[in-house]
C-alpha cells in the first residue's frame, strides 16, 4: 500500500542524530519521497549505518500506530511543508518537522506574543500575567505559552477571560496533559476556539529534555516574548535566549530588588530586552506585525560559534563532567545549554558525553 506525505515526514522526524537542517536540505536536494525509495541515492549521503538504515528500511509500523494515536486524541498532524504550518515557526534554525495540535490550526499563523515565566510565581505576578494577557488580546493578538503552573497559567487565563485565542505548547504527546491539575484549563483552551500543539508523539512522557526544545517553538511561534517573573537559571529565560536567536523581541517585566523572582527579569533589561510597565510598550514596539523573522537571527547564529561552551566540546567523544571542568557554570545550566546547541546541529550527544559537529 502506497506511503503517505505525512508517513515519510513521520519517517524522516525519526532518522536518528541528524540534525533538522541537514534533513531539510537532503528534501530541498533530492526530495522527500526519493530519500524514502532510491537505496542507490541515499548510499551516496554522508550519513552513519543507522541514518542510513532509517531511510532505507523505516519502522513503518510505528509510523502507523503513531497516526492511529494521534486521531484517537483527537489530534492532527501538521508536516513541514503543509500549508498550514506557521511560517514563522518555518523560519527559525530548527524547526520541528512535524506538529501535532488540537484544536483550530488557523492561529498557527496569528500575531503571537508569547507570555512566560515562573511556575512558582508570586500572586503579584500572577497578576501581571493575566493583566497583561487580557489587555494583549483587546490589541488583537494571540497568548502563546507553555501550560505550565504559575505565569503561563496565568497567562492563559487572561486571555480566556477576554473572550480571546490562546496557544498552549506542551512538552508531552497530546494524549496526557501535564501537570494533570491542568486538564481542565487545556479543555477551556480548546473549547474556546484555541490551539495546544507539540512536536512530540502520543504517548510522550514529560522528560526534563523536552522542555527547552518545547521553550524553542513558543517563541518560534511569536512576534516577541514577555517574560514576567523568572530566576536566573529558568526556563522562562531559555525561551528568551531562544527569541534571541530567532530574532524576534523580548519584553521583561521589572519587580522588587527582593524578589528572586525579579532578577531573571532585571537581567535580561541588562542585556537589552525592553522593560515594560504598561502594555502600550509592547504594542509599540510591535506596530509592524508582518509575520516575517527579524534578521537579527542570522548575526545570532553566527555568534553561537564564539560561544565558550562549544568550544569546549571536542570533535570526538568529551564526557559530561570535561564540558562541565571547562567552563564556570554549573552542571545544570551546562546541560541545558548543551541540549540548545544540539537543538542548533552544532553538537550531538553519544554514549559516554557529546561529539562537536563540523556545520557544512
Amino acid at each position: 500500500m502506497p506511503k503517505t506525505h505525512q508517513e515519510y515526514w513521520l519517517a524522516l522526524k525519526f532518522v536518528p542524530r541528524l540534525a533538522v537542517h541537514k534533513k531539510l536540505a537532503l528534501v530541498e536536494t533530492y526530495g522527500l519521497i526519493q530519500l524514502f525509495q532510491s537505496p542507490e541515492l541515499i548510499i551516496t549521503c554522508k550519513l552513519t549505518a543507522s541514518q542510513r538504515s532509517a531511510f532505507t528500511h523505516p519502522d513503518w509500523g510505528k509510523i502507523e500506530k503513531i497516526i492511529g494515536k494521534s486521531l484517537s486524541c483527537q489530534s492532527e498532524i501538521i508536516c513541514f511543508d503543509d500549508q498550514r504550518y506557521p511560517k514563522l515557526l518555518q523560519a527559525i534554525y530548527d524547526p520541528p518537522l512535524v506538529l501535532f495540535i488540537q484544536g483550530d490550526s488557523k492561529l498557527l499563523n496569528t500575531n503571537q506574543i508569547a507570555i512566560v515565566g515562573s511556575r512558582s510565581a508570586t500572586v503579584s505576578g500572577r497578576d501581571s500575567a493575566g493583566k497583561f494577557s487580557y489587555q494583549l488580546v483587546e490589541h488583537n493578538l494571540v497568548i502563546t505559552s507553555g501550560m505550565a503552573l504559575g505565569i503561563d497559567a496565568a497567562a492563559h487565563r487572561g486571555a480566556l477571560q477576554a473572550k480571546g485565542k490562546t496557544i498552549a505548547v506542551v512538552a508531552t504527546g497530546l494524549d496526557k496533559v501535564y501537570p494533570s491539575r491542568h486538564k481542565l484549563l487545556s479543555q477551556e483552551i480548546l473549547q474556546s476556539g484555541g490551539l495546544i500543539v507539540s512536536e512530540f508523539v502520543p504517548g510522550t512522557l514529560p522528560k526534563a529534555g523536552h522542555f527547552p526544545k518545547r521553550n524553542r517553538i513558543i517563541s518560534g511561534l511569536s512576534q516577541g516574548v514577555l517574560v514576567v517573573e523568572a530566576e536566573v537559571r529558568s526556563g522562562s529565560l531559555i525561551t528568551a535566549r531562544c527569541a534571541l536567536e530567532q530574532g524576534r523581541d523580548v519584553f521583561a517585566i521589572p519587580g522588587s530588588i527582593n524578589n528572586s523572582l525579579a532578577k531573571g527579569c532585571h537581567w535580561l533589561i541588562k542585556q537589552g530586552a525592553a522593560l515594560v510597565d504598561d502594555v502600550t510598550d509592547i504594542v509599540g514596539e510591535l506596530a509592524v506585525l508582518n509575520n516575517q523573522p527579524s534578521t537579527k537571527e542570522n548575526n545570532c547564529q553566527q555568534d553561537l560559534f564564539n560561544d565558550p561552551l562549544l568550544a569546549s566540546v571536542e570533535y570526538e567523544v568529551t564526557p559530561i563532567d570535561i564540558v562541565v571542568s571547562r567552563n564556570t557554570l554549573p552542571v545544570e545550566v551546562v546541560l541545558t545549554r548543551l541540549t540548545m546547541l544540539e537543538l542548533k546541529g552544532h553538537v550531538v550527544a553519544v554514549p559516554g558525553g557529546y561529539i562537536r559537529l563540523n556545520r557544512g
